[in-house]
């Protein structure tokens, strides 16, 4: 089953130890274009690794990561570590907090066929590619992707409370978030770890584009002669999380659309088709409506704010080539109905379509929206953590951009380098 190891980890260095929420970044669909330029303005932020700017990006990250080794911005720790990282956080409207616990390593990048770790969403091509290529280019992974993992049990939990206690880094980051990163370099410790996740399959919650990307690389590196039983290129960096007893919230996705060839009363009229379309009084009370029943959906279209509902019976008169697992869901329908059949781009050629855009945050929905960047806006409700499971056993995925798993995991507190050189170790120490 799923292989995982401890990380060689690079990481800033300690000088930077009291600026480090300086120097990490959130995801980069996570932000508003602001955030992301006052994070490219300094210089040593981790941005610059994750999400390189100019004409050559990956020639860019690549004279950077250089530069930051050569001026030990950053340095590599000497001995491999499980990194343990919890999150705590509040809702809207919460009084106590969460804890989501985890903890990050290095997992072979299984093609998805090997069914050692299961995805539940469509990616977008050309975000792929771009990973690859700074994959290439750099060696080094700074941010982990995120992966779930099922033990009743918590088996490693009491290990993960005692390394938390001492944490290499605290810190609040941009959404709030406490974030605290401790580690564990006990070989006898890191050996349970080991022995836990090796029977165990990985359900990847977050970060299929940088995942596809590593797989992608590892395929293309099979034909090189690499003299050690552990190859560098085999591995990804991931931030590990138990469903069972766990804070695992999702939020929903919304979806964007750029372009409309016909007027809002002839897009209306195609809707109602289909959906019961009830005019909603305020477009910022949209927000905060609570969609109870399935197949229903907020939209955003010029001033004015609706309700869709599925009518009665026409859930039956749509045929797809999906199993019900995947069929039945919002956004399968969504996909299916509004994209596919009423705009008529084809399922396939959503995933590269620049008039689909994909958006967290209401408030820029509306914004967009009103401000014509957008020709209107669906709104989504969240996804239980049970639908998300069930996708992923059935072999199948839903359309990309379905699940926001909240808090999303920072991107800087250390970063997993596949130089060979640089990741060598005789990891047999591990293993019980």
């Amino acid at each position: 089953m799923a292989e995982i190891l401890p990380i060689k980890a690079w990481r800033y260095h300690d000088k930077f130890k009291l600026k480090i929420d300086e120097l990490t970044a959130p995801l980069f669909d996570v932000v508003s274009e602001r955030q992301r330029e006052r994070l490219y303005e300094n210089p040593y932020n981790s941005i610059h690794l994750s999400v390189p700017k100019g004409p050559e990006p990956a020639k860019q990250a690549f004279e950077t990561l250089e530069r930051w080794k050569k001026d030990q911005i950053i340095v590599q720790d000497e001995d491999p570590g499980i990194y343990v990282y919890y999150q705590y956080f509040r809702l809207p409207g919460e009084h106590d907090s969460r804890c989501r616990k985890g903890f990050i390593a290095q997992i072979k990048a299984y093609n998805w066929a090997e069914k050692m770790i299961l995805r539940h969403e469509n990616t977008i091509v050309h975000a792929v590619n771009d990973r690859i290529d700074l994959l290439k280019s750099t060696k080094i992974q700074a941010s982990p992707t995120h992966g779930l993992y099922e033990d009743s049990e918590n088996q490693l939990e009491k290990y993960m409370d005692d390394a938390i206690v001492n944490p290499l880094y605290e810190l609040e980051d941009y959404q709030g978030v406490r974030e605290v990163l401790g580690v564990i370099r006990d070989p006898s410790i890191i050996a349970e770890f080991l022995d836990v996740m090796n029977g165990k399959q990985v359900i990847l919650a977050d970060g299929h584009h940088r995942l596809e990307g590593a797989i992608e690389y590892r395929n293309s590196c099979k034909n090189q002669l690499v003299e050690s039983k552990w190859k560098s290129y085999d591995y990804h960096m991931m931030y590990f999380t138990n469903t069972n007893g766990n804070h695992l919230k999702i939020l929903p996705t919304h979806r964007l659309f750029k372009g409309l060839k016909m007027s809002q009363d002839q897009f209306l009229e195609y809707l109602r088709e289909w959906f019961d379309v009830k005019k909603f009084s305020d477009q910022d009370d949209l927000g905060a409506y609570a969609f109870h029943k399935p197949w229903s959906y907020g939209l955003l279209i010029g001033e004015d704010s609706y309700l869709l509902q599925l009518k009665s019976g026409k859930y039956d008169l749509i045929h797809s080539t999906y199993p019900d697992v995947i069929k039945k869901l919002d956004l399968a329908i969504l996909h299916e109905l509004i994209f596919n059949r009423i705009l008529g781009i084809p399922m396939e050629s959503q995933r590269s379509s620049e008039n689909i855009n994909y958006e967290r945050s209401f408030s820029r929905c509306i914004q967009e929206v009103q401000t014509g960047k957008a020709s209107f806006a669906i709104i989504t409700r969240e996804l239980e953590l049970k639908q998300v499971l069930e996708v992923c056993r059935s072999g199948y995925v839903m359309p990309q951009k379905s699940t926001y798993f909240y808090p999303k995991a920072l991107g800087g507190l250390l970063f997993a380098s596949i130089k060979q050189d640089e990741f060598e170790f005789d990891y047999d120490t591990f293993f019980k």
